[in-house]
């Protein structure tokens, strides 16, 4: 069976069969899976698939990734020759025919299908909208209607609305692409040659040639080409940060046999795709490439399944509405006018008009204005916005995960004491760590500068300048430990003579195992170091590690003055029977900013979770001293072993997840989203975080992060600061909050001005407007929105989360809609008996009275739904929605005394007219007010 072509990662998921067929591996796999879940248990899984419709929930490991583990676990627990069997290959390696063969049946060795949809398509997608369907539409017969300048507004607002989503989807389509820069190197590989006699042979070819089967050869430096079972190696130190984000090393060995409790990247005889060999080397088979890595199935998930947007769908839904609701409206309307005016043209020229009086036409504009609004505002606080509809989310936004290190902490160490064996603080044990430091050249860590600066600014007076560096045996992988050698004149001067000692530095284990004595607490003498004491420093250092603080140990030996100074570079003894002085204690200190910053998204609804790759311990110090809650904690490997529904209720409670993996993470995000029904931001800045990041309503990531997680980002922080996002929360929900108003009046006045419309002309023997006055009307409403981005939003609402409800709109135009007709129809009423405008005759009057009626009332509709308050007593919008609304106002009263109202078929207005527009005004706040109180009694809530 051919290793099938992986689908583009931007159309929906396909389980695809393991790389090549092979018995053994597939009785492998298909044992494990037999033995996890019985025939029982995989009906159910089956059912509970089948109803969730496949939505991913985060609870559980998808097939292909159950199929991943079931493949590494078993290469990891069996031995080196049975592992040969089960790729099918030899302790020589491929021949050169064969590993032609399996690259033309399993395609290159690259991550994942780097295809992505072409720029039609994706143009296509955006275009095809049914709200651009309708404005497309009625633009063309806006076209036949002589009515030109409407058409061409109509098809303005489409092309901004369709190209600000191409430019985005087209952007984010690419970001993939930048996997390929973790894989592109060239590998050494062992292979065989020869029909009688077979030569083994070391060859270098690129990484897209590379096989399972094939036996790679790795030195410092190197990336692993795909998974790779180990079959030698000697000090192997692997960095795995572009799987898991954290910058420690991990020690891989051949000669070990793991067993089923130990986490995935734990597994000390497995290799991964795309980490790194940071010291030593040794040799390995090829067990999987391409898209059936681990890598690969990490990031097989990245475009595919994007995380609901609620208002996106609402706007949908409310389009389809619209057109149901015109189709049914304006069908009425042209048949009843048709009966009374016998012209078939004129009566569908009308409905047409109708059709586009009913069609918000400035959405697109108050969307994208409101955004592009709210993008700069978030640039003149340091941050940059790559999709406009991130600004819109982060204001409904409940829930933000990040990492500890950079966010919380200020990423750098800070030393914070200096103990003996016994736990005491002891000078002597920071004097000679600081001079290890001070003297130290071959490569300064950030522990060496907060060791030199704990010195300095607490007035330590150590003075180096009495010492001579002699050597440096600098510090490697292998040994974790550096040792510096210096001496110094002897304090007693009746003689001339010098003191020269090695101080070594390190990982605290290693430093230990070549001590064999310890300093006595007086400091007099040398005790020998038993394993009674031995284990009371690892005690005692679990204590501290408890408490979150990292620890390295110090130790020191007196050489021989009398004889020349001479260390042979291979002499691995010289590095012993040394003595132990204590232990440097350090922390990464959390910033000033973060527990002000989380107090202040905790104020405005936002919770805090913490996701972090480092040490539960760790992770649990430095959220206390933030003020994050950890009562409810969890580990990667812990969540491992959860079932989907326990899995979902502890991410739901905890607050700090501690050693979790890149798929871990994307499954923490997913289960917030869909059961918890969360509006998630992810901040993260690492490869391990762009599965998260993709798979957030809110991607945000930082300025000096990788390439990949900028890529998938959907804001950019050009400094890694928590209050930062607290702006942006802010216009978030100003933006979303402004974008809410417009589409809740629109709706509410053309639905009540339409069946004002469709009442009238059921009434009338006559059309209520004609349709360039309809169309005029409804385009200086429509100009008059425009301000609505400006508005400025009450306090109380900005400061809980901003959601689309899907029952809230229905509701609230079956509500408020009504108000709106009934005052329509009672100006119909007074103009009917009042004025007697019911006759033909009296057309052009009841046109003129109607036209400012309506188009005053859309107006005030605005003032009416934009706050909870009463308008122009308890709250006044801003000045340019002020203005926009007495500009209008005065265009519209104006127009049937111009010259402009003659061509338009209007006639002056008297005065007794406007006298009723004031009262009936009065009246239509005073009962909207009214409605709005009681709506907001019983829903709580207004926009």
């Amino acid at each position: 069976m051919g290793w099938f072509k992986i689908p583009s990662i931007f159309t929906s998921y396909k389980h695809t069969p393991l790389p090549y067929y092979n018995p053994a591996r597939q009785n492998l796999v298909n044992k494990s899976e037999t033995q996890k879940d019985g025939a029982a248990n995989k009906v159910f899984r089956f059912l509970r698939r089948l109803m969730s419709g496949g939505k991913i929930d985060g609870g559980s490991r998808t097939e292909a990734e159950e199929k991943l583990y079931a493949w590494l676990y078993s290469l990891a627990q069996s031995d080196k020759d049975m592992v040969f069997e089960y790729v099918r290959s030899t302790e020589r390696g491929l021949s050169f025919a064969e590993a032609e063969r399996r690259l033309k049946e399993n395609g290159p060795n690259v991550p994942i299908d780097y295809s992505f949809p072409s720029w039609w398509h994706i143009l296509w997608n955006a275009f095809f909208h049914p709200f651009n369907i309708i404005l497309i539409v009625l633009s063309v017969i806006s076209y036949f209607t002589s009515d030109s300048p409407n058409g061409c507004i109509m098809l303005v607002l489409v092309f901004i609305s369709v190209s600000l989503r191409f430019y985005q989807e087209y952007g984010s389509s690419k970001a993939a692409m930048k996997l390929s820069e973790f894989v592109r190197c060239p590998v050494k590989v062992q292979r065989c040659a020869g029909r009688v006699y077979q030569t083994e042979l070391v060859v270098q070819i690129d990484q897209r040639d590379v096989v399972p089967g094939d036996i790679v050869i790795f030195e410092p430096g190197d990336l692993f080409p795909g998974d790779v079972r180990l079959l030698s190696s000697k000090h192997l130190v692997v960095s795995q940060s572009s799987l898991t984000g954290e910058s420690w090393t991990t020690e891989k060995t051949a000669d070990i046999r793991e067993d089923q409790s130990t986490p995935l990247l734990d597994l000390k005889n497995i290799c991964f795709m795309g980490t790194n060999v940071v010291s030593g080397g040794g040799t390995g088979l090829v067990v999987s490439t391409g898209s059936k890595t681990y890598m690969s199935t990490m990031f097989s998930n990245i475009g595919k399944k994007q995380p609901p947007n609620d208002f996106e769908d609402g706007v949908r839904r409310i389009s389809y509405v619209l057109v149901a609701v015109m189709l049914v409206a304006v069908t009425v309307i042209v048949v009843i006018d048709y009966t009374t005016s016998h012209d078939l043209t004129e009566s569908f020229l009308f409905g047409i008009s109708v059709a586009s009086a009913l069609t918000p036409q400035m959405l697109p504009l108050i969307v994208n204005t409101s955004l592009a609004k709210g993008a700069l505002a978030m640039a003149k606080d340091r941050c940059i916005i790559k999709s406009l509809s991130a600004i819109r989310d982060m204001g409904s936004m409940d829930i933000l995960c990040f990492d500890k290190t950079g966010t919380l902490t200020m990423n750098r160490a800070i030393m914070v004491n200096h103990l003996d064996s016994l736990g005491l603080s002891k000078e002597k044990v920071l004097q000679f760590a600081f001079l290890s430091s001070y003297f130290k050249t071959d490569q300064k860590y950030p522990l060496d500068d907060a060791i030199l600066a704990h010195v300095y600014t607490n007035g330590y007076r150590f003075q180096p300048s009495k010492w001579q560096k002699l050597d440096e045996i600098p510090f490697d992988f292998i040994r974790r430990r550096v040792s510096i050698i210096m001496e110094r004149e002897a304090e007693d001067k009746s003689r001339h003579s010098f003191e020269r000692v090695m101080v070594t530095k390190g990982a605290l284990e290693e430093v230990m195992k070549i001590c064999s004595s310890i300093e006595d607490v007086d400091g007099g003498t040398n005790i020998t170091f038993t394993s009674e004491r031995y284990q009371r420093i690892l005690n005692m250092v679990e204590e501290i590690s408890n408490e979150g603080l990292g620890v390295i140990g110090v130790a020191i030996k007196s050489l021989d003055t009398e004889t020349s100074y001479q260390r042979k570079d291979n002499d691995e003894t010289f590095e012993s029977d040394m003595v132990f002085l204590g232990l440097i204690t350090f922390f990464d200190p959390p910033k000033d900013s973060a527990k002000q910053a989380l107090w202040r998204l905790a104020e405005k609804g936002v919770k805090a979770k913490v996701l972090t790759g480092d040490s539960l311990s760790l992770a649990i110090r430095v959220c206390k001293e933030v003020g994050i809650r950890t009562t409810h904690v969890v580990t990667g490997p812990e969540l491992e072993l959860l079932n989907q529904e326990s899995f979902h209720e502890t991410v739901k409670t905890a607050t700090v997840l501690a050693r979790l993996t890149p798929t871990q993470k994307l499954r923490v995000v997913q289960s917030l989203q869909t059961v918890g029904n969360h509006i998630v931001g992810f901040l993260g800045d690492g490869v391990n975080d762009s599965l998260a990041l993709d798979a957030a309503n809110v991607g945000i990531s930082v300025d000096s992060a990788a390439s990949v997680a900028k890529d998938f980002a959907d804001i950019i922080l050009l400094e890694k600061d928590l209050n930062v996002l607290i702006a942006g929360v802010e216009h978030g929900r100003l933006t979303f909050g402004n974008t809410m108003k417009y589409i809740k009046m629109s709706v509410i006045a053309n639905l009540g001005s339409v069946l004002s419309i469709l009442i009238a002309t059921v009434c009338l023997k006559y059309e209520p407007l004609t349709p360039r006055q309809l169309l005029t009307q409804n385009f200086l409403y429509s100009v008059g929105q425009i301000a609505i981005p400006w508005d400025k939003m009450e306090e109380d609402a900005v400061k809980v989360p901003q959601k689309w409800s899907q029952k809230g709109l229905p509701m609230f135009i079956l509500w408020n809609g009504p108000v709106c007709t009934i005052f329509d129809v009672s100006a119909l009423l007074f103009l009917w008996f009042y004025y007697k405008a019911d006759g033909v005759d009296d057309s052009m009057f009841f046109h003129s009275a109607w036209f400012i009626e309506g188009l005053l009332m859309q107006t005030l509709i605005i003032h009416l739904i934009r706050t909870e308050k009463i308008p122009f007593i308890q709250d006044l919008a801003s000045w340019p929605v002020l203005c926009s609304t007495v500009l209008i106002s005065a265009i519209g009263i104006a127009i049937p005394f111009t010259p402009i109202g003659d061509v338009m078929g209007f006639v002056e207005l008297p005065l007794s007219y406007f006298g009723f527009l004031l009262v009936l005004f009065i009246g239509y706040l005073f009962v909207g007010q009214v409605v709005k109180r009681i709506y907001i009694m019983i829903y709580k809530r207004w926009l």
